[in-house]
């Protein structure tokens, strides 16, 4: 298929955005999955899903520098194909960070709220587990999803990715499966923010342990607005109209990647433990 050059896809701007993003980014994550790796014995279920939250980032970045050449030049010559495996990298960020990030508000919850109760539950094996089980379901959901969009750009038939002449067409239930993942999983961060914020309160007020409150409390917060911002609104667009999704759907996109320069400021570096050894300071398993 020729390549073709669009007059929208030019368009130095998103360039720019999508260029900070993939600077910051990839030194970032990489750093920290270097750190988690290499300072921190893989044996706490927390620090299993910040790797894997990274791995996560890792892959968007990847696919980011495509998004910068076409936006900066309008060109895309990688063919159909690169561009299906790139926006299902993409949309695979959205839903495995959401996980994620859930799964790490659900062991703080069983950390703060039930530490003795759950703590059989708690394990790097079981972390393991449900780590290779997101990625395996995140995958499978994108077979027929790819299907859709890869018939969908043979339709249209113009060597383009990211920019196209018209929406892509709403692929039956599958159209819906993220929104409703992500806001299952924004409910799921609600209630669990909710619970440890009523544990922490009956709790003895004593000085020693202020500090450790606003940590935890910090990353439940900082979890909650992760949805918000950057997860819920691109997720959402798939209730769009024709016109809105022309006008804010690059937005969109670009806004919920930046999410990958920020986890590793909001999950990682919050910890006080993160650049200690852990026969220092286990910080995903002493935070309760």
């Amino acid at each position: 298929m020729p390549n073709a050059t669009l007059e929208s896809g030019d368009d130095p701007k998103y360039a720019l955005l999508f260029g900070s993003v993939v600077a910051l980014g990839l030194p970032s994550n990489a750093a920290s999955l270097w750190i988690l790796v290499r300072r921190h014995s893989l044996q706490s279920p927390c620090v299993i899903f910040m790797v894997n939250l990274a791995i996560s980032d890792l892959m968007l970045v990847a696919t980011l520098c495509t998004r910068v050449y076409f936006y900066a030049t309008g060109v895309w010559s990688l063919g159909n194909m690169a561009c299906v495996w790139i926006t299902m990298l993409f949309r695979n960020n959205i839903r495995s960070s959401s996980i994620f990030i859930t799964f790490i508000s659900v062991d703080r919850l069983l950390a703060v709220v039930y530490p003795l109760r759950f703590r059989h539950l708690r394990t790097a094996s079981n972390a393991c587990r449900a780590a290779a089980l997101v990625w395996l379901f995140v995958v499978a959901v994108n077979v027929e999803e790819g299907l859709e969009f890869s018939a969908f750009l043979i339709k249209l038939n113009e060597s383009a990715c990211f920019d196209f002449r018209e929406r892509p067409p709403r692929m039956s239930a599958i159209t819906y499966f993220q929104p409703a993942l992500v806001l299952t999983m924004l409910a799921v961060n609600v209630a669990s923010t909710a619970l440890v914020s009523l544990t922490l309160r009956t709790r003895s007020r004593s000085q020693a342990r202020i500090k450790n409150k606003v940590n935890v409390m910090l990353i439940f917060a900082m979890n909650l607005a992760m949805f918000a911002v950057f997860f819920l609104p691109v997720s959402m667009e798939v209730f769009f109209g024709e016109e809105s999704w022309n006008k804010f759907h690059k937005s969109l996109v670009c806004l919920a990647s930046v999410n990958c320069c920020l986890d590793p400021l909001l999950y990682y570096f919050s910890f006080d433990g993160f650049w200690k050894r852990k026969e220092e300071m286990d910080a995903c398993t002493t935070r309760g």
